[in-house]
């Protein structure tokens, strides 16, 4: 059977969304390998850093079937050798006729220079196609490379009154279990977990994910499960207890405080198995959000979760820095003297923060919003 051009730019899309929670820090990426008439020969699509990129995996998978073809890839295919070698020197050995890209890579140690390599070889190639598709595949790998920072989702969960916790700070359950399920896949796509140190004293989370609960096909969900996001717990006097859930288990977990930090509660918390480290302290003497993000895209954090109470979730969201809302509403109500979902330092009108709601949809009994934001600070 014969595709379109579009067709199996679409289907390489399909394919690269399968590494969709595996493949951090690298970007999502499939191909597909077919010959003149649009008919596949070789599928791929990168698994895990480390491993064949999509590019690769196609061509083996066409095997002598890719001379002469045509290799479709959502990204520009790579120059340069990392942990794998040029996808660009693959494609020119295996002898394909023609290229069609999704969208240029980002990377400073690409962009372009893959196309070039290619066309030097005397391979034609055709893009962008399916463009606005295969960048969603990447925003935050494409923010990344593009400002120095990752893409910062902000997850919160309500009641029906925009309640978030009761007074004493009593917040399981707000929502049901094919929400929080939900949260699941979404710190499965995230390289790092943000939460504060109140959430960490009144909640004691994990802030893990754990396969059996995502909801997916249990080979989908023990891969997904099989790399742990980075749990970032912001901390500017370091009074995370050493007890604390998130800092057991074989996740990663990264203390960030303030200069001057007491070296014997440091001292401690590197004893229970965190990371600590100090960055600029912002005019109130917190940890600056700014420099954080910036360490997070350090090292190579390309979608970030903020999971955390009131304070500082509304503080991300009051800086602008965050890119994506998503709000879980559950059909009940908390009350008036339960705790707000952000605390924010607004009291007129022409201070409110813009927001584009870009999607509405049930979870379960739940209902999911997902926003953008619009702020600039």
């Amino acid at each position: 059977m014969s595709f379109s051009p579009q067709e199996l730019m679409a289907r390489a899309i399909q394919l690269a969304e399968r590494g969709l929670y595996t493949t951090m820090p690298n970007p999502r990426v499939g191909s597909v390998v077919a010959d003149a008439e649009g008919n596949i020969l070789g599928e791929g699509w990168h698994r895990r850093a480390g491993l064949p990129h999509a590019e690769i995996e196609a061509l083996a998978d066409a095997g002598d079937r890719a001379r002469g073809a045509t290799v479709y890839v959502t990204l520009e295919p790579c120059s340069h050798t990392g942990k794998t070698g040029p996808c660009a020197d693959a494609l020119i050995e295996a002898g394909v006729a023609k290229v069609v890209f999704g969208m240029e890579d980002p990377n400073p140690a690409v962009a372009g220079s893959g196309l070039q390599k290619l066309k030097d070889a005397g391979i034609e190639v055709e893009g962008p196609l399916l463009e606005e598709q295969c960048r969603a595949l990447n925003p935050g790998f494409i923010k990344r490379m593009n400002l120095g920072l990752p893409l910062v989702r902000s997850k919160s969960a309500m009641s029906l009154d925009g309640r978030t916790a009761m007074a004493s700070g009593e917040s399981k359950w707000v929502t049901g279990p094919a929400a929080r399920a939900d949260v699941q896949r979404l710190r499965a796509r995230s390289c790092a977990i943000v939460t504060g140190v109140e959430t960490v004293r009144f909640d004691n989370p994990n802030l893990n994910v754990r396969a059996d609960e995502m909801a997916l096909e249990l080979l989908a969900a023990e891969s997904a499960a099989e790399v742990q996001p980075l749990r970032v717990i912001v901390d500017s006097r370091l009074r995370t207890p050493a007890r604390a859930f998130i800092l057991q288990g074989d996740a990663p977990t990264l203390v960030v405080t303030t200069p001057g930090a007491d070296p014997e509660r440091r001292q401690r918390l590197e004893k229970a198995g965190a990371e600590v480290i100090e960055l600029p302290a912002d005019s109130a003497g917190r940890v600056d959000l700014l420099s954080l993000l910036q360490e997070l895209a350090r090292r190579q954090c390309n979608e970030v979760l903020v999971e955390s109470g009131a304070t500082l979730s509304g503080e991300f969201l009051y800086r602008g820095h965050v890119d994506e809302l998503i709000v879980y509403v559950a059909p009940k109500l908390l009350g008036s003297t339960a705790r707000p979902l952000f605390e924010l330092p607004i009291e007129r009108m022409g201070s409110v923060l813009p927001i584009t709601i870009t999607e509405m949809r049930a979870v379960g009994h739940d209902w999911r919003i997902t926003a953008t934001t619009d702020i600039e600070r």
